[in-house]
């Protein structure tokens, strides 16, 4: 049991009715998709993503559940709460959830990547035993200059654009920015485009019923969430959660401010240098008198 500090108790009043959550909340995410009892609704996404670069479905899949979750993880702004399991060939697949653009997830990915390929093998083992890796990346945020919202990668060779080096790593992208976009979406047909809208926490809640009536997996996956909601500890847990991914945002953002405040002040120095107005360089930075003075 994790040991999770109250929140707002009014929030989780059994007797009111609670807002949707963020499905994309990686603590979430991780309650719908990744522990012992989500294999289906696990199974149909994975195979929703890799029905883009896998001939066959997966069959099966099994879900690693690699450490204890506390109230410490949940809140450190750093934690990663990645879902892993392994298919019935061996194959490690690893999902992260990311809402905030911190610019470095290309290396970011492989870095996870690489744990999952690694962390498989003892010294001495043939490298043969090293199994394939699929990472799947869920962002909040453009980060690939790519028309579709997904993107899917292999070592391929340079000028023989078909030849691939070895299937032991597949790195996907799924942008929900870019989806968001698309004006038709189908639903229907498309297992990948019905799960993304499930996991648009701005779909309209008739339609995110519909979705939930026509595909039994993704009800299973709405059955975690409802839990979640109605449970005191996991919704607090839930808001711990977001709180700290607030509190990165801020942080990011008081920095970019930071920055511009400094080329700012750069660009204020070097037009006091050039003899130039208070009322011009005012209007050039942004900053105010006081500030130009004290430069």
């Amino acid at each position: 049991m994790m040991n999770i500090p109250a929140i707002d108790d009014k929030t989780v009043d059994s007797g009111k009715a609670v807002e949707r959550l963020n499905p994309l909340n990686d603590y979430l995410f991780l309650k719908m998709m990744g522990e012992k009892g989500d294999e289906d609704q696990l199974l149909s996404f994975l195979n929703a993503v890799l029905q883009r670069t896998r001939k066959e479905p997966l069959v099966s899949v099994e879900i690693i559940e690699n450490r204890a979750i506390t109230a410490e993880i949940i809140g450190d702004k750093a934690s990663i709460l990645d879902v892993r399991a392994k298919a019935a060939d061996g194959t490690r697949v690893n999902i992260e959830v990311q809402l905030k653009n911190l610019d470095n997830m290309d290396r970011r990915s492989l870095f996870y990547w690489s744990l999952g390929y690694t962390r498989n093998i003892e010294v001495g083992d043939d490298y043969v035993k090293l199994p394939n890796v699929i990472a799947i990346n869920i962002v909040n945020f453009e980060y690939l200059e790519t028309q579709d919202f997904h993107a899917s990668f292999h070592l391929r060779e340079d000028t023989e654009r078909d030849y691939i080096l070895t299937e032991a790593l597949e790195i996907h992208f799924i942008d929900m920015v870019k989806f968001k976009r698309l004006r038709e979406k189908d639903i229907k047909n498309d297992t990948l485009q019905r799960w993304m809208t499930y996991f648009n926490q701005d779909s309209p809640p008739e339609l995110v019923e519909e979705i939930v009536q026509m595909d039994a997996a993704i009800q299973k996956a709405e059955t975690k969430m409802d839990f979640v909601s109605k449970d005191k500890e996991a919704l607090r847990a839930y808001q711990m959660r977001a709180m700290a991914m607030s509190d990165l945002t801020s942080v990011i953002n008081k920095a970019k401010r930071e920055g511009e405040k400094k080329k700012a002040v750069e660009i204020a120095r070097n037009m006091k240098a050039m003899e130039m107005t208070s009322t011009q360089i005012t209007t050039a930075t942004g900053l105010t008198p006081e500030e130009i003075e004290k430069i």
